[in-house]
């Protein structure tokens, strides 16, 4: 690839996530200057007319229906997986052994083997390889990043954060791959419960102790099909505590089951000098507290994360005019590409991917054992445990 070139992009998968990382390729060089620039090559999946039409509208050159032979491509360098998650690890090994670049969507895999055998091929390939957590690349989100490493918060003593849905609340919703063990792993713990985990991870610093509770409050539903009801076999909702290696405290819940809510993606940090709150439902606001304002001053205040020098907003519009979750992905891709050209993987890297898996891991045992547990994590190096989104640069703020 040289300077000033095009790269060749191909896409497993087209439905939900397809179609937003669809939306990124497109949009991204319309609003920031980046290089290489995306070429929208070619889009995979298994049913030939459906792939067809989604070529068609989602602005791809070219369908194929076997990932080996996108892979094979020599016109793409980069291999995008936002297929289900049992696909991810069979997938990017064989994108990774291709020297190919590859973006995996989030969880990293469905089993903390499968991640480690991942982040060991990332780490061995001379390809940049990032797993698709987007929800870092909100701005508010950046802001909260500033100011922790800043200093701002002090010392991080608690983190509480919850990613509540409705979407499963009615039972006759059907049984899809997301509940069923062998395609969605964890189910929701994994689905909604790695962003919080990798959002802990970027803020905060690693886990260290995790001990969960989940429950299944739907146990069978009807089959896509129509022809019939099947077993749920993972848990649809899920709680969690945790230790922090800073020695913060945290808690998590996860549910798709919880009426009225829709995307509450939200988290809480307070640290000695102050408190910051998300709620992915306002995206572009942060809501800030320090406690050495002015005493009529006192309590939280709301952030519009809409300046130019907030991260990434410069590439879009006036103050004031909010961008949504379709823009997380631009950022997430422009990213992805500037690692690329400076040969450098952007967090979080499949190492990140891989401790992330091994919390969802420890919670699955704790549910199992109901005792603490450790995340199973295999360091190569003392190196390696302060690399990639987990290290010292991660912990700043509990410090």
């Amino acid at each position: 690839m040289t300077a000033g070139s095009d790269i060749g992009v191909g896409l497993v998968g087209y439905k939900f996530m397809g179609k937003a990382h669809s939306n990124a390729y497109r949009q991204v060089a319309r609003f920031f200057d980046i290089e290489p620039v995306p070429k929208m090559a070619a889009i995979c999946g298994r049913d030939e007319a459906a792939v067809r039409e989604a070529a068609d509208v989602l602005g791809w050159e070219s369908c194929e229906t076997d990932y080996r032979s996108l892979i094979e491509r020599e016109d793409i360098e980069l291999v995008d997986i936002a297929s289900s998650g049992d696909t991810h690890h069979e997938f990017a090994l064989a994108a990774l052994e291709a020297g190919k670049h590859v973006l995996c969507e989030k969880p990293l895999a469905n089993t903390l083997s499968e991640a480690r055998e991942m982040a060991e091929a990332a780490r061995k390939a001379e390809t940049v390889a990032m797993v698709c957590h987007n929800y870092r690349r909100v701005p508010a989100v950046q802001l909260a990043k500033k100011l922790i490493e800043d200093g701002r918060l002090g010392e991080i003593r608690h983190w509480r954060a919850a990613y509540l849905q409705d979407w499963l609340l009615d039972p006759e919703a059907p049984l899809s791959w997301r509940l069923r063990k062998e395609t969605g792993g964890a189910g929701p713990l994994a689905d909604l419960g790695s962003h919080l985990i990798d959002l802990a991870h970027f803020l905060v610093g690693p886990i260290i102790e995790v001990v969960g509770t989940a429950e299944t409050f739907v146990k069978e539903r009807p089959l896509e099909s129509g022809d019939g009801v099947g077993d749920v076999t993972v848990n649809d909702a899920a709680a969690f505590l945790a230790r922090f290696e800073c020695g913060a405290i945290g808690t998590f819940e996860v549910s798709p089951l919880v009426a009225g809510r829709k995307a509450k993606e939200s988290f809480e940090i307070n640290g000695s000098n102050g408190s910051l709150v998300f709620d992915l439902e306002r995206m572009n606001e942060l809501q800030v507290h320090f406690v050495d304002e002015e005493p009529e001053m006192s309590g939280f205040r709301t952030v519009l994360v809409t300046e130019p020098e907030h991260p990434y907003m410069k590439g879009w519009w006036p103050p004031g005019h909010i961008i949504g979750y379709e823009h997380t992905f631009v950022h997430t891709i422009k990213d992805l590409l500037d690692g690329i050209k400076t040969g450098k993987s952007p967090q979080p890297t499949f190492e990140d991917g891989y401790r992330c898996q091994a919390v969802i891991d420890a919670v699955e045992r704790s549910v199992e054992s109901r005792e603490w547990t450790t995340p199973a994590v295999v360091y190569e190096t003392k190196a390696d445990r302060s690399g990639g989104g987990m290290g010292s640069e991660a912990a700043k703020g509990c410090m």
